[in-house]
């Protein structure tokens, strides 16, 4: 523990390291709005990777109570990071375009956090490793795409809790994206015709919901904003750009949670 005389809120925070790591390549004045949007968000995902690894360990444990804060907390860590693009937006195609060249190749495609994030929600597609072959966190990134997802173990709770959930599924390849199943179906629409009988499971589903809709929309407004600022250009790290963006919208992280809503 420091010096409680000598230590100071600068220091807690290391604001010198923090505010002096926005370096802008030209004398434009819209770059630092850019790059202190960009930093600002990947600071975001990492409270999320934090939190998101904390409440798949307490589902794993059966302590929901926990895990219940933990995934609304990451809620509003992605309400936070919606209004940021709305800071973004200001930034007008000539504006961004002054500047672009600046960083070659740069592209928030090449974010390994949020990666890791997609990975932990059960998105995964060994093909993005490629990205970070050359990148320390590779080997982070492997092992989250070798870990159970949150889902995952929100299923094999299921299984635990008495809810029969087909073998095939517990004993799936975890490397592989989640694909909707019939057991963990019924199992949800079992819980949700009865949520008293199962409250706490009832609770956990609604705290996932409630984060994929703020998800969903988060990956909306990057499509809004990247299209506004630079229409249906290829994306700088080589991606499609707009297009790349709008088929992320068809992702859906907790299929069963959705699709049990058109019977209830």
């Amino acid at each position: 523990m420091p010096n409680d005389s000598t230590f100071t809120y600068g220091k807690y925070l290391d604001l010198e390291t923090l505010l002096g790591a926005q370096n802008p390549l030209t004398d434009k004045h819209d770059e630092m709005l850019f790059i202190i949007q960009h930093q600002t968000s990947e600071l975001w995902m990492k409270l999320a990777i934090h939190e998101l690894s904390s409440a798949r360990a307490a589902i794993r444990a059966d302590s929901l109570p926990p895990a219940m804060k933990m995934l609304a907390r990451v809620s509003r860590i992605f309400e936070q990071l919606n209004s940021a693009w709305d800071v973004l937006r200001t930034l007008t195609p000539d504006e961004y375009t002054a500047f672009r060249d600046a960083f070659g190749a740069g592209s928030g495609f090449q974010s390994w956090q949020y990666r890791e994030i997609e990975f932990l929600l059960g998105n995964k597609a060994a093909k993005h490793l490629e990205t970070h072959n050359d990148h320390a966190a590779y080997e982070r990134l492997e092992t989250a795409l070798n870990t159970p997802s949150l889902y995952d173990e929100t299923t094999a709770l299921l299984a635990a809790r008495g809810f029969k959930i087909d073998k095939t599924q517990l004993k799936r390849n975890v490397s592989e994206n989640y694909a909707a199943n019939d057991s963990v179906r019924a199992a949800w629409l079992s819980i949700y015709q009865d949520p008293k009988a199962h409250w706490d499971l009832f609770e956990l589903a609604e705290k996932l919901v409630d984060f994929e809709d703020y998800f969903r929309r988060w990956r909306f407004n990057h499509v809004t904003t990247v299209e506004r600022v630079i229409g249906f250009k290829r994306g700088s790290g080589g991606t499609s750009g707009v297009n790349y963006l709008k088929a992320m919208l068809d992702v859906v992280l907790f299929p069963e949670l959705w699709d049990i809503r058109t019977e209830l």
